[in-house]
């Protein structure tokens, strides 16, 4: 009976690390950034990436969604690390319509998909040349701002109030 409760109690404790999306790796080139990228596209083009960001717009179009990122590194879950500097800017294009309320200025998103082409556009009046990622998987990160990656909260407790 103990045996069968310990088992319990661990699948309980694993089940409870796991945090965030599986994202599909195979192929993905690790060296490559949105700035790379838009230096050396002719290279690029056609490779697997793995990037995320937070949200600066999003677009919605006739048949697809455009969502303009600004690229940070991934942490060990994939998820951007608003803590580090930024490593550029891209375009996330995703087939069909995305609502523009949860895919908010601000949210984080994680993309694993394929370079397919750059596009111009202006930063300011600066020219910049966007990456266009064609979405493969795409995760919106929960709205939980406290999360920092490292939190594991154990205890019983009781609270008394007056």
């Amino acid at each position: 009976m103990w045996r069968i409760h310990r088992l319990l109690v661990l699948l309980s404790l694993l089940a409870a690390c796991a945090s965030g999306p599986v994202f599909d790796s195979h192929g993905v080139d690790h060296t490559l950034t949105p700035r790379r990228v838009a230096a050396e596209l002719q290279d690029a083009s056609g490779k697997r990436i793995l990037w995320g960001g937070v949200i600066l717009a999003i677009t919605n179009l006739k048949e697809r969604t455009d969502i303009e990122v600004l690229a940070y590194p991934l942490d060990a879950n994939n998820r951007p690390r608003r803590d580090d500097d930024p490593l550029g800017r891209f375009i996330i294009e995703q087939a069909g319509y995305l609502e523009p309320a949860s895919y908010s200025e601000g949210r984080l998103v994680t993309v694993a998909g394929t370079v397919s082409r750059a596009v111009p556009g202006k930063i300011g009046e600066s020219d910049y040349a966007y990456p266009v990622i064609s979405a493969q998987q795409l995760y919106l990160w929960p709205r939980d701002s406290g999360y920092d990656g490292t939190s594991v909260h154990f205890g019983i407790g009781v609270g008394i109030g007056f």
